[in-house]
């Protein structure tokens, strides 16, 4: 039993090898090869990247820890930019209704005005 495996490793060994070099051999083949190489270079420097991220995370807690010891517990700017942000949005959508709304009563108005007979 121990000698079918090893016949049948042997073959597909056999057949792997084989199907590489008519790989090897087809055209574009070379091309290919540069594009997955290239590739696998690629990954590696964004893979490093995104190592790396992870320590700015961890750099940037520590630095906002410390702006609010300093600051005494303030509000982030962030926080502070996206409430400034939804009030102006706000106002400006009361400030187009009430112009929508004048403009109606004045149209409604001039529609219920009697007509002058000439």
């Amino acid at each position: 039993m121990a000698r079918q495996r090893t016949d049948l490793l042997s073959k597909l060994t056999d057949a792997g090898e084989e199907a590489i070099n008519r790989l090897h051999d087809a055209p574009g083949a070379d091309r290919l090869l540069a594009v997955a190489t290239n590739m696998r270079d690629r990954v590696d420097e964004l893979t490093k990247k995104v190592r790396g991220i992870d320590a700015m995370e961890k750099r940037l807690k520590n630095l906002e820890r410390q702006v609010e010891k300093l600051g005494g517990g303030a509000k982030t700017t962030a926080s502070r930019s996206r409430s400034a942000a939804k009030s102006t949005a706000s106002r400006s959508r009361a400030a187009a209704k009430s112009t929508t709304a004048k403009a109606r009563s004045t149209a409604s108005r001039k529609r219920s005005a009697p007509r002058k007979k000439s």
